[in-house]
């Protein structure tokens, strides 16, 4: 028998809150984080808008000389996981190193670090490129050092399936601890994705939002007729999974329980979903089923939602056929409508966001939402969050390559 999985600590750093409490003020509140892209100059690019993390202090969190060692996308990791471990309780004395893991997502990884060897490469030669350029630039090295860090010596990896990373990674910490491997797991996802290569490489295969650049906080329109692409966005998020007798022999409190996931490959394009939503129908009832739940016991949906033509009505459809005529009244909402989206760390986000709606009885809205698009009509949330039973939830990711990812969270009741 699987053992029982459970929530007992969270950390965020996104675009609308340094920590998993201003990022969920900013949710209730219906507050966007999208802006114009400030990390470099955009006067040569037509997509000009990114959700940035601001006033983030990291001396709080890492020692400045360490901090130089390491990609935003391993900073932002590091300070979302020193958040969660001290909301778990978890150090040293209470959990054993070989039993606890770290399994963190990124869909990029260290491209901030790449584009800037590269600009010295061909500026001023291979000798000048820095020494710590592999060591900043590989995508395990946010779980490398994370581990370091809080003294980790079980399993710890990364995991790549671009938009789905974070709730990959989840579900990959959730059956470590299922089958015994570890007692404790570290997980989530975290990304730096803004970089003049990132933004023009999205730009050139049209994902991007270029209508909006004189009203960035009306560009992530999911579900909205006039919606046209995405908002590229940084971040992290982190869980602590925990076994839940190891949870309750520690006096751990908990947050909430994970159920299910679900993870399929549409095998059918690079970018595009499959038109008829064939892998993210099977990933939703891989997740129910795994779950032992039944269709309508879910509550409320935290979409994909990524405000591109395709994935909205595609996801749609998805939502409708997995679940039949429940999908009529569920409640459906795209945080990233406030956020953007943080490619790896966008999952691990957004179940942060469910665990918190449960814990509240909160439907966060889909802002932007105008008029929704005629292949776009489910419940989704418009504009304005509002209070509502809610017991169990579901995290839908979607990513390049065909990746879906699918969570299933329950509300935690003794």
């Amino acid at each position: 028998m699987n053992k029982r999985v459970v929530i007992t600590g969270m950390g965020a750093v996104t675009p609308i809150g340094n920590s998993v409490e201003e990022m969920w003020a900013s949710i209730t509140e219906g507050r966007n984080g999208i802006g114009l892209n400030t990390h470099f100059d955009t006067t040569d690019y037509t997509a000009k808008i990114a959700g940035e993390v601001k006033d983030l202090d990291l001396s709080e969190y890492i020692d400045r000389k360490e901090a130089r060692k390491m990609d935003d996308f391993v900073k932002f990791a590091m300070v979302a996981t020193i958040q969660a471990m001290k909301q778990a309780g978890l150090h040293e004395g209470n959990v054993e190193p070989e039993r606890m893991g770290v399994v963190i997502g990124n869909g990029i990884g260290g491209i901030q670090t790449l584009e800037e060897s590269f600009g010295i490469l061909y500026e001023k030669g291979p000798a000048r490129v820095p020494i710590l350029t592999v060591p900043k630039m590989i995508t395990n090295i946010g779980p490398g050092h994370v581990a370091i860090r809080i003294n980790a010596q079980g399993p710890v990896y990364s995991v790549a399936t671009a938009c789905a990373s974070g709730t990959d990674a989840i579900g990959d910490a959730a059956r470590l601890i299922e089958t015994g491997i570890t007692d404790v797991v570290v997980t989530g996802g975290s990304e730096a994705p803004i970089t003049k290569i990132s933004v023009s490489g999205f730009t050139a295969i049209k994902a991007l939002s270029t209508r909006y650049n004189d009203t960035p906080e009306k560009a992530c329109r999911p579900f909205d007729k006039d919606r046209d692409g995405f908002i590229l966005s940084e971040g992290a998020g982190v869980l602590i999974l925990e076994d839940y007798d190891h949870a309750k022999k520690r006096g751990a409190t908990i947050l909430a329980e994970y159920l299910g996931s679900g993870m399929t490959c549409d095998a059918n394009h690079l970018t595009a979903p499959h038109p008829e939503a064939r892998g993210g129908i099977q990933a939703i009832k891989m997740a129910i089923r795994m779950s032992g739940i039944q269709p309508e016991d879910i509550d409320y949906i935290n979409a994909h939602g990524t405000s591109t033509p395709l994935n909205d009505p595609t996801e749609t459809m998805a939502i409708k056929k997995a679940l039949g005529d429940h999908a009529y009244k569920v409640k459906v909402s795209s945080t990233k409508s406030m956020m953007g989206h943080l490619i790896g760390a966008a999952g691990a986000v957004e179940a942060i966001v469910c665990v918190k709606a449960m814990e509240d009885q909160f439907f966060p809205p889909t802002i932007n939402l105008e008029e929704a698009d005629p292949a776009c009509d489910l419940d989704y949330v418009p504009n304005k969050g509002y209070n509502g039973k809610i017991d169990i939830t579901m995290s839908n990711s979607l990513g390049f390559g065909g990746h879906n990812g699918v969570l299933i969270l329950k509300r935690y009741q003794e």
